[in-house]
């Protein structure tokens, strides 16, 4: 199958899967993300050009305050995504997965850590140069799901999603590049169209933060989980299998 055509299938099936389990996923997505959009809206209001500090510390300023916005608004995306793999791979003899039973069966500290990990080198990538920011994107997007698809630690997911994503790098960018710009596209209508409702405000703020990564995230999460599972199975010949309603996806 070309390149064109695999990223195809992957957007069809990223899109009906989604379809299929919105309400389970976007009540997960409330949970995790209207905490974090807390923290989305304190980095936004920082404006450091209106602080008095000297040039230099200034620069200083502004390059931290850059990263913090990064890491913000990429906070709690491979913890979300391993939250999806834990649904979208309940066992198909059993009914879909209650928020409860996914709570249960998270990797909490090992997800956590490697969110942490994870934006933390995403956005010192960005901060200092562009392209290694985007490649340490794609090279370790995977690493979410591979904490509880296989039971990876933290340093050993990061490491799984290099092996994944090697020989696949273009299918994984054309896949999770798009959407995460489309969703910061979208988030800030959203966050336009809240500020010129409610003001300028910290609530606004928070609430754009919170519903653009509430509606949004899950498609991130759901095209890590899909490509994380074919790039298991295509490299291993076997590997995790989705739960009978998001194969029905």
């Amino acid at each position: 199958m070309t390149l064109r055509r695999r990223i195809g299938s992957t957007y069809v099936r990223i899109f009906r899967t989604y379809r299929a389990w919105a309400p389970t996923i976007l009540a997960l997505a409330a949970l995790v993300f209207f905490p974090l959009g807390l923290l989305d809206a304190f980095a936004a209001e920082v404006d450091v050009s209106s602080l008095d500090l000297s040039s230099g510390i200034k620069v200083a300023a502004i390059v931290a305050a850059v990263g913090a916005v990064t890491m913000t608004g990429l906070l709690g995306e491979v913890f979300f995504s391993g939250a999806v793999a834990v649904t979208l791979t309940h066992p198909a003899e059993e009914t879909r997965p209650t928020i409860v039973e996914t709570a249960r069966r998270l990797r909490y500290g090992r997800l956590i850590l490697v969110d942490l990990l994870y934006v933390a080198i995403v956005a010192a990538g960005l901060v200092l140069i562009v392209a290694p920011g985007v490649a340490a994107f794609i090279w370790l997007g995977l690493a979410g799901p591979a904490v509880e698809l296989e039971e990876r630690t933290a340093f050993g997911a990061l490491r799984r999603s290099v092996q994944l994503v090697r020989g696949n790098f273009w299918l994984v960018f054309w896949v999770l590049v798009p959407i995460e710009i489309v969703g910061d596209a979208i988030g800030d209508l959203v966050h336009g169209l809240l500020h010129h409702l409610l003001g300028d405000g910290f609530l606004s703020a928070w609430l754009a933060e919170s519903l653009s990564n509430i509606v949004l995230s899950p498609l991130f999460a759901v095209a890590a989980v899909l490509l994380a599972i074919d790039l298991i199975r295509a490299r291993d010949g076997s590997g995790p299998v989705l739960n009978s309603a998001a194969v029905a996806a």
